[in-house]
């Protein structure tokens, strides 16, 4: 087997699976699909729960798509990222002061970053977690705004990207680095050969 279908839209993950060395189509939501109404949070679900429950429904979409598009069939990679801290998610802001709050609240303190994988060829799934963890120095109000103008933080999980200019301000990381942008190729490549993927 030779190439895999992306259901994602996300140029960083692009970019991990070509690091992989893995050949992909993308297979992005069509223009009448919501994907962002996949990620809305149940009442006390933890984030681990939630980031499978979404990956899941995003992977169920994606094959739903190409069903219909009947391309021809291949195993489709799916994910998704969630930033966690004292139990509560944070997800992707909705505004600059939205991602000027989210940062605040984490500057200085150890964060959790969860992104679930899950891998679909035939009738068979696969899925797994990676749960790293990222500590942010104290920042200033002025060194938060001056990040939130660069404009990095919109679509983001927690309102940053680790591979952008908010690595500056990262201490510490226990984890998973690929994991944290959005795709932990560890877990990825494990889930890739298990459905006929050759890295060789």
């Amino acid at each position: 087997m030779n190439f895999i279908y992306l259901a994602s839209q996300s140029p960083r993950r692009r970019q991990l699976l070509e690091q992989l060395g893995v050949r992909y189509e993308p297979l992005p939501p069509g223009a009448g699909e919501d994907a962002e109404a996949l990620e809305s949070v149940r009442t006390n679900e933890s984030p681990a729960a939630y980031v499978r429950r979404v990956t899941a429904l995003k992977l169920d979409a994606a094959l739903a798509r190409l069903k219909a598009r009947r391309l021809p069939p291949a195993p489709v990679l799916c994910s998704d990222t969630t930033v966690a801290f004292a139990g509560v998610l944070y997800g992707k802001p909705v505004d600059c002061d939205d991602a000027a709050r989210m940062l605040r609240e984490l500057a200085g303190r150890t964060h959790r970053v969860l992104t679930a994988v899950a891998v679909q060829h035939g009738l068979r799934r696969l899925e797994a977690l990676s749960t790293s963890r990222v500590t942010f120095e104290a920042l200033s109000d002025a060194k938060i705004q001056a990040y939130v103008a660069t404009g990095e933080s919109m679509g983001k999980a927690g309102a940053y990207a680790i591979q952008g200019r908010m690595a500056m301000h990262v201490t510490r990381i226990n984890g998973s680095y690929s994991g944290i942008m959005g795709l932990p190729l560890w877990e990825t490549a494990a889930l890739l050969e298990t459905v006929g993927i050759d890295f060789r």
